[in-house]
């Protein structure tokens, strides 16, 4: 005897009792391990995190986010048999497939981020270590009336390093300057002596982060982007020192003084200088959070633009 097949009301497709809509729901912190295949190099094996999400209409209570599961779960099934050259273009699979299934949504969002490590030598003793960087991507898809998908697709970095303040180092300088003219340096020799030694200062751990979106393909480098950023600040930092090492860095990063406005303005001139296949209307963010060594707040500046803009600011200049 068969049992009779009992269908399950769908109660997501219920009306809710306050009939708005929502902006975003979903799920978040999916952890999946993520294969980036690249070309000449051994594939890097990432553990990615994501937040997959969709609109809501007001006339329906919920979303079925089983199938959110569902959509990244295909999506990085296919990456086994096909490779996955850019962690952009993965989510805008996954955006994608996110709509095919929540045929009552217009709009579809995936975030994924992870650590990328990147091997590095030591400047002056030449010790290998790794460096990790967080990496992120996004893709927003969006139907529009006739059914059709659009997908803007973003990718970062964020890379740590050390910035040396400018302005507490000017003090230092014209303190050395009175005590060695109290002391009956001749002036020559004391502008020889402050531009050979560089002043004390005090530090700050810099954190850069910069993020390109476009629509349609995009062919962004990561490894572009962290060279960018680790050349923005005063110095790189690295995990492995010895003595002529860390003599290298702090020399290094003092006579390269910058305030947090410098290493925005500067990712900004080299994102134009290296990018330059990039469409005036891809979307660039540019940010630096330095956390100060002598105050309690930390220092922060910022420069959202369209890269036309930037490529005219800079020219300008």
């Amino acid at each position: 005897m068969e049992l009779p097949i009992i269908e399950l009301p769908d109660v997501q497709a219920n009306k809710p009792q306050i009939p708005i809509n929502l902006t975003r729901v979903g799920v978040t912190d999916v952890k999946k391990l993520v294969e980036v295949t690249r070309k000449d190099k051994r594939p890097i094996v990432l553990i990615s995190t994501f937040d997959i999400f969709v609109d809501l209409p007001f006339d329906r209570k919920g979303a079925n986010l089983s199938r959110n599961f569902e959509a990244i779960d295909e999506v990085l099934e296919k990456a086994v048999n096909m490779p996955v050259y850019e962690i952009e273009q993965l989510c805008s699979d996954v955006a994608r497939s996110l709509l095919t299934r929540h045929e009552y949504a217009t709009q579809a969002e995936v975030r994924m981020k992870g650590e990328y490590i990147v091997k590095r030598e030591s400047p002056i003793t030449k010790m290998e270590c790794q460096e990790v960087v967080e990496i992120f991507a996004e893709a927003t898809a969006s139907r529009d009336e006739s059914d059709n998908i659009n997908v803007k697709k973003l990718v970062g970095v964020e890379v740590i390093g050390m910035t040396a303040c400018p302005c507490a180092q000017e003090i230092m300088r014209d303190n050395a300057r009175k005590e060695l003219e109290s002391l009956g340096v001749d002036n020559r020799t004391i502008a020889m002596f402050l531009h050979k030694i560089p002043m004390a200062t005090h530090n700050q751990r810099g954190r850069g982060i910069i993020s390109i979106e476009v629509e349609g393909e995009i062919d962004v480098s990561l490894e572009v982007i962290i060279a960018i950023i680790e050349n923005s600040m005063s110095s790189s930092v690295f995990e492995l020192l010895k003595r002529s090492d860390e003599s290298w860095v702090v020399e290094n990063a003092h006579q390269n003084p910058k305030f947090v406005e410098d290493c925005v303005r500067t990712m900004a001139k080299n994102i134009v200088r290296k990018f330059s296949h990039l469409s005036d209307d891809a979307v660039i963010t540019i940010k630096q959070i330095n956390e100060e060594s002598i105050h309690r707040h930390n220092a922060f500046a910022e420069r959202v633009a369209l890269m036309g803009e930037l490529r005219s600011e800079i020219a300008r200049g």
